[in-house]
């Protein structure tokens, strides 16, 4: 598995980049990459993100690198998560789907660490 990893930023600084590989400290779930987000593509250029920081902003996932989601962009991130039907079978995947519900409630950041 080429995995791909999805955490929350308690503590979000806006001025901040986050340029270092920390998955624990984001208590990370992990999926494999080429499994899901090449099915899910299409649909991710579609959400507003930010690259390593709030100065760069683009859409989708940084597949090589770090992408800052903001809360308002979760919504749609959890629509694709849940519209695919491997979710019943695949256990990191309900977990993600429950990690960025989490980040809704809690309107928190998430961040995206690729291969």
């Amino acid at each position: 598995m080429i995995k791909t990893e999805f955490g929350i930023i308690d503590n979000f600084e806006p001025d901040k980049e986050y340029k270092n590989y920390e998955p624990q400290k984001y208590s990370c779930i992990a999926i494999d990459d080429d499994r899901y987000l090449n099915d899910w593509w299409n649909s991710l250029l579609l959400i507003p993100t930010y690259n390593m920081s709030l100065r760069q902003p683009q859409t989708a996932l940084s597949r090589w690198g770090i992408t800052l989601i903001p809360p308002e962009s979760l919504p749609d991130l959890l629509k694709i998560v849940e519209k695919d039907g491997r979710i019943r079978k695949d256990r990191n995947l309900m977990l993600l789907a429950e990690k960025i519900h989490e980040a809704i409630i809690k309107n928190k950041y998430m961040i995206h660490y690729g291969i």
